[in-house]
């Protein structure tokens, strides 16, 4: 039989319908055949008029079978839906077929075998095509061996399609089910056992197991946090479904099934975005993010259209990040039918000139302020860059927007302003306090900043404020996709220190809550992101490797597959990060959102040191710019011990 399906399933697809198309055109005659049989004890040749029967059968039959698609139908796929038509088919033509014999009272021809033959005909053709399903099916599925054993974590809607899936495909061999509802477990789906959550570490090692699958939809985060950390003690390798539209399309490989999201590895729930908060700055509103290509700014924008703003303009000086983000957002659009108007503008923040003429043409009501150069080590090597585009390109957003009339100002900003050991950190720090200094002015006079001689004061009427979070998963540097690059490869994974510990948040998240606390602002406040529990970094990588499947080897389990490597420390990098300079921050309406209470400098005393730390910059003079940071900025120039064993503060 195996001899013969090989090549059966080689030839053409046009072939193949032949192939169907023949076996039906027999079955047709031999069901007639039995139904004569059946009715008048008849095994010879037809007499009479009967053999018009054998001509009628195959006649109505294939019009019929060909309009309702069943010669599209693929016979090693054929599931109940196929066997469903097949049978509504044969129904039709019972009825065409009866109605035939009735009308022409064809001599010898018992009208009872206008019943009997569709009956047997449908009996026929439906076992032909279950046969072939397992037939076929099962040689398709010998011509390559199995990837692995496979259990399926919930019993429900979801497992059992995703188990039809694996049917098909032959991957994976299914090993069983499953589930933490009492009234499922000891049954059974398809002859495959639904086992307690319990029985698993057991079954894993009596079967083999080297795969389980997540598919639990409707089941809360916690819940899925303590699942995952039970699985995790395995050695298998723990996913999760696809999108439900391509589970049930049928179309769906092991290689479409997904690692576990972040949130999965971290154990935290994000919290659903307040609707008017999110809308309250945004709809029908001209809003302009500055960094709109990069990993929070594109985000920002992603979030923004999605109220309904009257313009969005995004303000990158990366050509093809620009580029990516206004085409990404005009698609969205297009999708939704909005009318928002997207504006791609090539600019520099370092450039005031730009920046005036930007806010002056488009009138922005509402900035979100993301540009910025962030990567630790890189700055850490070009204090100067660093200065002058996060300070010094913040100031002049800030100015721009002032001046214009701008009504929310929103500095997207770091925890590692706090205390920073950094010189990025403290240029982040510098550019919260020269914006909580503007905020507490009715009136700036910029002149001495310019060198000009003549001193005019600009109105101030914007609301500036400022958002401080940790590190978002996903961003470009972020260790998750880098570790998940690592175990591609086969390992290491890189940890730079042991203790090293930092706060998490998705991109998506981390935007909302951006949106959510600008629009709380009435000026110099510096909100605070909960970022839940700090994550210890080497744990994370562990977390991975495990869920992976695999073992991490060290001095304990020389044998294990994936090393996990200490690096030391990078240039300017802490052991762990915070949020707070002060203490007891204040609550605000948003349950993840705080207020921080911290001193700034007045903007009198401020301006002068902002213009010597340009002059500095300008000059690349490293030692004026680290003098005048850790003049300005708490904890700044602190020697690196120091700054790590600084106790922690909490966040409640």
């Amino acid at each position: 039989m195996k001899n013969l399906s090989v090549p059966l399933l080689a030839l053409p697809r046009a072939a193949k319908r032949m192939v169907v198309v023949a076996l039906d055109f027999c079955l047709a005659l031999v069901s007639v055949w039995v139904a004569f049989y059946l009715r008048i004890d008849q095994t010879g040749l037809p007499v009479l008029q009967q053999g018009y029967v054998y001509l009628l059968a195959p006649l109505f039959a294939f019009p019929i079978f060909v309009r309702l698609g069943l010669y599209r139908a693929i016979f090693r796929y054929t599931g109940m839906a196929a066997l469903a038509s097949t049978a509504k088919a044969v129904a039709l033509y019972g009825i065409v077929f009866f109605s035939a014999l009735i009308v022409l009272k064809l001599e010898g021809v018992p009208r009872s075998v206008g019943l009997i033959q569709p009956m047997l005909f449908l009996l026929m053709v439906g076992a032909s095509r279950a046969l072939a399903r397992f037939w076929l099916a099962g040689t398709a599925g010998k011509l390559r061996a199995h990837e692995g054993r496979l259990l399926i974590y919930g019993a429900g809607e979801a497992g059992v399609q995703t188990a039809s899936a694996l049917a098909v495909t032959r991957q994976y061999r299914l090993m069983g089910f499953i589930d933490d509802d009492s009234a499922k477990i000891g049954s059974t789906i398809n002859g495959l056992d639904i086992m307690s959550p319990d029985d698993v570490p057991d079954a894993v090692e009596r079967m083999g197991v080297s795969d389980i699958l997540l598919a639990i939809p409707s089941m809360a985060r916690a819940q899925r946090n303590a699942v995952i950390d039970k699985l995790r003690e395995l050695p298998v390798h723990v996913r999760t479904l696809p999108g439900m539209v391509d589970l049930a399309s049928g179309r769906v490989t092991i290689r479409d099934f997904q690692e576990l999201d972040i949130e999965d590895l971290l154990g935290r729930a994000p919290v659903p975005p307040d609707a008017a908060l999110l809308a309250r700055n945004l709809a029908g509103k001209s809003v302009l993010v500055t960094g709109a290509g990069g990993s929070i700014g594109s985000e920002l924008c992603r979030q923004i259209v999605l109220e309904n703003p009257k313009r969005l303009i995004l303000v990158e000086h990366n050509e093809f990040g620009l580029y990516s983000i206004h085409h990404e957002l005009e698609r969205l659009l297009d999708e939704r039918h909005s009318q928002t108007e997207v504006v791609p503008l090539l600019a520099s923040v370092a450039n005031l000139r730009r920046l005036r003429e930007i806010c002056e043409l488009y009138r922005p009501e509402t900035v979100y302020h993301a540009a910025a150069y962030k990567h630790v080590p890189l700055v850490e090597c070009n204090p100067a860059e660093g200065v002058m585009n996060n300070v010094f390109g913040t100031l002049n957003m800030a100015r721009a927007a002032m001046e214009s009339g701008v009504e929310y100002f929103v500095l997207v900003s770091t925890d590692k302003a706090v205390r920073p050991t950094n010189v990025m950190g403290a240029s982040k720090r510098m550019a919260e306090l020269a914006l909580q200094a503007m905020a507490a002015k009715t009136a700036l006079d910029f002149s001495m900043l310019d060198g000009s001689g003549a001193r005019v004061a600009t109105p101030n009427r914007t609301v500036f404020a400022m958002v401080r979070f940790g590190n978002v998963l996903g961003s470009s540097g972020s260790v998750v996709p880098l570790f998940r690059r690592q175990l591609a490869g086969g390992g290491p994974l890189t940890v730079t220190h042991e203790e090293v510990t930092r706060y998490f948040m998705t991109i998506p998240e981390a935007a909302q809550l951006v949106l959510q606390a600008g629009a709380m602002a009435h000026g110099g406040e510096v909100f605070v992101l909960d970022m839940g529990q700090s994550v210890k970094i080497v744990d994370l990588a562990r977390r991975m490797v495990q869920l992976s499947g695999l073992s991490v080897r060290d001095e304990n389990h020389p044998a294990g597959d994936i090393e996990i490597q200490i690096t030391g420390l990078r240039p300017g990098e802490k052991l762990y990060e915070e949020l707070l300079i002060g203490d007891n921050p204040e609550t605000t309406a948003h349950r993840r959102i705080m207020k921080a209470r911290e001193d700034f400098v007045p903007w009198e005393a401020l301006v002068a040191d902002l213009l010597a730390l340009r002059q500095a910059a300008e000059a690349n003079d490293r030692e004026s710019i680290g003098s005048i940071l850790t003049q300005h900025v708490h904890g700044y120039g602190q020697p690196m011990n120091d700054a790590e064993t600084l106790p922690m503060p909490t966040m409640s």
